[in-house]
């Protein structure tokens, strides 16, 4: 079983999101229904590891959080550009959620994972470099992007399944959040 750990999106954010996909030659966009912030790959595992993780995850106990994404960047191998990306403004929560992840995925047998977190939505996909101009022109007219903040009450433990329209993903366990109650 191939799994991840991810915080799954609203759907209006995921709308926002999908308006970005156009105008870049030869970009994979990511359909909106697979929008997620990863926060942890975990990759191939056997049923009794994924248990483990299962009961490490279920463990969490952390409040409910707000989100807000900003900005686009892209990531790249050298001089090949790998993905378009929304990020992720600093969000403290965010990063403690991740932390005690990481935590439970090691308590769980896992490796520890070697890559700084850098919070963010792959937008897309490139198997070649789009025309220079055009990307220039693309993170000019929507650099400035923002969405949010909206709430963040779980996170999720996907399995994906590589077909050859691209990846499907399938949750397997939602954790919830600690709801905090409002005053007013």
């Amino acid at each position: 079983m191939r799994l991840f750990i991810a915080l799954s999106l609203p759907e209006e954010v995921r709308e926002r999101l999908s308006l970005l996909a156009h105008g870049l030659p030869s970009a994979r966009w990511v359909a909106p229904e697979s929008l997620h912030l990863t926060l942890r790959f975990i990759g191939e595992v056997d049923g009794p590891q994924a248990r483990d993780l299962d009961d490490m995850l279920s463990t969490i106990d952390l409040p409910e959080f707000e989100l807000t994404l900003r900005g686009l960047g892209t990531f790249d191998e050298g001089r090949r550009l790998r993905s378009l990306w929304a990020g992720v403004e600093a969000n403290e929560p965010l990063q403690r959620l991740q932390a005690k992840i990481e935590s439970a995925a090691q308590r769980a047998g896992l490796p520890a994972e070697r890559r700084k977190f850098k919070p963010h939505v792959t937008l897309a996909r490139f198997k070649d470099n789009p025309p220079e101009l055009k990307l220039q022109h693309y993170l000019a007219a929507h650099g400035l992007f923002r969405c949010g903040p909206f709430p963040v009450e779980d996170f999720v433990l996907f399995s994906s399944f590589l077909a050859h329209t691209g990846a499907l993903y399938s949750p397997e366990a939602v954790y919830p959040l600690e709801r905090v109650a409002a005053y007013g």
